[in-house]
């Protein structure tokens, strides 16, 4: 079989690369410009008049921390496999993000992360990040159940609650069948070879992150002159994150899927539905679409020659 000339292969490359980072931003300019509910006129006189230089610069820290503990986390995971610096897992972090901006639930991040290893590291990779974003979403579960039964949805508590039960008796009972090759009790002896100091840090990063972009949007609130308890507002903040990653999504959605079960959650709560959209639009454009943008810049510059972990 006849290998691929270099220059060919060259050309491939950057030209998938050129697609991603093309179809990266045109679903976002898509999403921007399609979206009816938001009036982008009032949204930047809105901004002007609600904000100051520091009361951005403060809302955009918070987008600086929140991705910046994605890369420790990931960094702390890669451990595992190889010791990594903190701009060596930027890369990888922001250049897989731009990779899976338009898979569904950011499933590209996966194969994205793993270019940047060697192929026999591949199933390694995956699994590794699999237990980062793992690890955020129990706790974007704990934190949203909490947040549920403290603003009187009770019942959906309990609905939660048995159904974790029963996954989890499923779980036990099944632990041991094998498909593929495959099985829960294969995933937990996997899980605990990585070392306990690595999981610990893990769920400290992966909680520290949770509070940072649950209290951006916290804080975006207060700008927007929300006045509400501080309990009821960051609850109904953690029972909106919880709902809206349960639902299947791509990441150039999120704020649409997250922006309309805010407005059930909020509009309850006497809060026009005009500035939960701002503000579920202004942490996507923090959170999802700035670090798309610096992504970018890490995929144009990969290169599949370069020496891997």
């Amino acid at each position: 079989m006849k290998s691929i000339p270099h220059k060919a292969k060259q050309f491939l490359v950057f030209t998938i690369k050129l697609l991603i980072v093309i179809g990266a931003f045109y679903f976002i300019y898509h999403q921007i410009s399609s979206n009816q509910k938001l009036d982008w006129n009032k949204f930047q006189t809105l901004v002007v008049e609600k904000t100051s230089l520091i009361t951005f610069l403060f809302v955009l820290l918070f987008s600086v921390a929140n991705r910046y503990l994605e890369i420790l986390k990931w960094q702390n995971l890669v451990n595992f496999i190889k010791p990594i610096s903190v701009g060596e897992a930027s890369k990888q972090v922001l250049g897989a993000l731009t990779a899976g901006i338009f898979t569904p639930n950011g499933l590209g991040e996966y194969a994205g992360k793993a270019l940047f290893f060697k192929k026999e590291k591949t199933k390694k990779v995956i699994f590794l990040n699999l237990i980062c974003n793992g690890i955020q979403m129990i706790l974007t579960v704990i934190f949203g159940t909490i947040g549920l039964l403290f603003i009187g949805y009770g019942l959906w508590v309990i609905g939660i609650v048995l159904f974790v039960l029963g996954f989890g008796i499923l779980a036990f009972f099944s632990k041991n069948i094998t498909i593929k090759g495959y099985s829960i009790q294969k995933l937990l002896h996997k899980i605990n070879e990585i070392p306990k100091a690595i999981h610990r840090k893990n769920i400290l990063l992966g909680t520290l992150r949770y509070l940072v972009f649950s209290h951006q949007y916290y804080v975006l609130f207060l700008v927007f002159d929300v006045d509400l308890p501080y309990l009821t507002l960051i609850s109904s903040i953690a029972a909106v994150y919880f709902l809206a990653s349960s639902l299947p999504s791509f990441q150039f959605l999120d704020f649409a899927v997250k922006g309309s079960v805010a407005v059930f959650f909020f509009g309850k709560l006497g809060i026009n539905e005009w500035i939960v959209i701002f503000i579920s639009t202004l942490m996507w454009l923090l959170n999802i679409v700035l670090p798309v943008i610096i992504g970018s810049y890490f995929v144009m510059r990969f290169k599949l020659n370069d020496k891997k972990p």
